[in-house]
């Protein structure tokens, strides 16, 4: 496995944790895959290292990542603010995993930044903030879950990553890989699912649990949306698919759902863009992919108050949904003659 960390900070952090410590650990604002399975993945070495650990979400998160060992004891931030405040306060460490801004949180930054506890960042997303104490940040590594399992090793922990960690880091690098198909995936990427394998990781299960557990009214909205809600704009090799807010009630929208519909675009031939515009309570979310050297990130940062990586972004916009998806055709020319 290539070393990868900064020799003293790795070496501050390791000392900083030989005493026991009461330890939030907390990602992104509506969690995924890797933003969970990486934090409950860490909160197990943790826990069997002998530190007390909260799991402190800012929202709720997809009930298909529910199965993972120890999201039953994630805290909601929203759901269960006291609770929530009250671990930020007990907190002697709080780790930053799978978020490059303390605004990425949303309504709980003020509660993350006002909290005196030391905080360490880990991290693969482009340009990050400087607001931790210890930074491991590396936007070359497909994943989060992928650093916890390097960092661990790093620690030289390796050997208390259980069956139950190895699986919610498992899914943390499946998917936000898109099982292993990016660029990002790299040989040590195989190399750490194959020793989270060894460590008792099923793969064919994650895939199940994650992939195969829609519920029938998710599948009726997928099918609605790629029937009536996908626009194929073949001069442009760009797919748009928008979610409005009526369907997604006709269709008993939950958390999640809209998860993985923005992938479909890019399996057109000749498709290199492929964006997914949701309407939401007073603003359009917007979902950016794309192959080889288009960046959506750039796109979303410039246009659309938001960030990313290189081919997988996301942005937000205060018009209406046409008018949201009026402005990005508008730039489609531009964007595709630079």
């Amino acid at each position: 496995m290539i070393p990868i960390f900064d020799e003293k900070i790795l070496l501050a952090f390791t000392k900083f944790l030989e005493s026991t410590k009461n330890i939030v650990i907390t990602t992104h604002y509506k969690p995924d895959g890797d933003a969970l399975g990486s934090s409950l993945g860490l909160a197990s070495f943790l826990k069997r290292r002998g530190h007390t650990v909260t799991v402190i979400a800012p929202s709720e998160y997809p009930d298909f990542l529910k199965w993972m060992v120890g999201s039953n004891e994630v805290i909601d931030f929203i759901k269960n603010t006291a609770e929530a405040k009250q671990a930020f306060q007990n907190a002697e460490l709080v780790c930053c995993l799978d978020f490059n801004d303390s605004k990425r949180v949303e309504a709980m930054e003020n509660t993350l930044m006002k909290s005196t506890a030391p905080r360490m960042l880990l991290d693969h997303h482009l340009d990050p903030k400087e607001f931790c104490d210890f930074t491991f940040s590396f936007p070359q590594i497909g994943s989060t879950a992928e650093l916890v399992f390097q960092l661990i090793s790093a620690m030289g922990g390796q050997k208390l990553i259980d069956k139950d960690a190895a699986e919610c880091l498992y899914a943390g690098i499946m998917t936000d890989t898109g099982s292993f198909r990016y660029s990002s995936v790299s040989a040590d990427t195989h190399r750490v699912i194959a020793s989270l394998i060894d460590a008792g990781a099923r793969n064919y299960y994650v895939h199940e649990k994650i992939y195969d557990t829609s519920t029938e009214s998710r599948l009726r909205f997928l099918g609605n949306s790629l029937l009536n809600h996908m626009q194929v704009l073949n001069e442009y090799h760009t797919v748009i698919f928008t979610a409005t807010k009526s369907d997604m009630d006709r269709f008993k929208h939950e958390s999640g759902d809209l998860e993985g519909i923005v992938n479909y675009g890019l399996g057109i031939k000749n498709i290199k863009m492929a964006v997914l515009f949701s309407e939401r309570e007073h603003v359009v979310k917007i979902s950016f992919r794309s192959k080889g050297d288009l960046s959506v990130k750039e796109i979303a940062e410039k246009y659309f108050e938001g960030g990313g990586h290189h081919n997988a972004a996301g942005g937000k916009s205060s018009l209406s949904l046409n008018d949201t998806v009026a402005k990005f055709v508008a730039l489609l020319p531009s964007i595709y003659k630079a």
